[in-house]
């Protein structure tokens, strides 16, 4: 099934990011889950991390993170109260399968690499921010998982050096997805460059998929119009929560827009010819 929707695929794959949108809260991560079914969304992700392994005690943060947390804090205790259990995160896991989506998780230390072992998760997300990071991407390479490779904050010889290391240790190309991807928070429609989705399909011969960082959906039309075949988007129940993400997230009305919208350009993308169509 997984090989299926990742290799050659008509059916664009639709991931909902709750990544820190549950705000640390394992009854909102359940209930945004729930929503999430109703949408039509293929697959969830969430974000697993040690606070005190992934920043520094007295790391700033960023200026959007300051920005829509209003907080005098540092990145650290922010992400402190964002993080979910071991526990929790194997019963959102469960829960997650049990509705019949995929559930998918972005680990940022390698504490959280070992957690993944134990959830026998089918597809790893690989952040853009650990794209260099050799001895992780080792790691992830091992373990032989369907990975998708977000290359946010890089250029071509980078994500052909990460692929490179997920191949030699154990991971092969047709088992990877490369993200273009833009990391800005929101990024801005003119540095999201989506034509890049075409050079990273012609020069990695590939599967090809878009992570959106603008606002609203119609970017992430155009990325499925234009052959991108997995689409993540940030989530969240209301863009008013407090959280360093729920600004530059799509609430649930838009995301069932975007979700229907997606189903309707796959269907309109019709055959590479011309013809007389039956309405004509």
């Amino acid at each position: 099934m997984i090989l299926q929707q990742f290799n050659n695929i008509k059916k664009t794959f639709i991931i909902a990011e709750i990544g820190v949108n549950h705000n640390g809260s394992y009854k909102l991560a359940k209930k945004m889950i729930k929503i999430l079914k109703e949408l039509g969304v293929d697959a969830i992700k969430f974000q697993l991390f040690k606070s005190d392994l992934l920043v520094l005690p007295l790391t700033k943060k960023t200026k959007y993170q300051i920005k829509n947390t209003h907080r005098d804090e540092t990145q650290q205790e922010m992400l402190k109260k964002l993080e979910l259990t071991n526990n929790q995160l194997l019963k959102l896991f469960n829960f997650t399968k049990n509705l019949g989506l995929r559930f998918v998780a972005s680990p940022f230390d390698f504490e959280s690499i070992e957690f993944i072992k134990k959830l026998k998760l089918d597809v790893i997300k690989i952040p853009s921010g650990e794209i260099d990071n050799v001895p992780y991407l080792q790691q992830i390479g091992k373990l032989n998982k369907f990975i998708i490779l977000s290359t946010g904050m890089s250029d071509l010889n980078e994500v052909k050096n990460a692929v490179k290391i997920l191949n030699k240790f154990g991971t092969s190309k047709d088992k990877i997805t490369i993200l273009h991807c833009t990391t800005e928070y929101p990024a801005p429609y003119n540095d999201v460059n989506l034509n890049s989705i075409k050079l990273l399909r012609e020069k990695m011969k590939m599967n090809i998929g878009f992570s959106d960082h603008t606002r609203g959906i119609e970017i992430s039309l155009a990325a499925v119009a234009i052959g991108a075949s997995v689409i993540e988007k940030h989530f969240t129940l209301s863009k008013r929560l407090d959280g360093p993400d729920h600004q530059t997230s799509l609430e649930p009305n838009e995301f069932k827009d975007l979700v229907n919208q997606i189903r309707n350009i796959e269907i309109a993308m019709g055959k590479k010819d011309k013809f007389l169509t039956p309405s004509e």
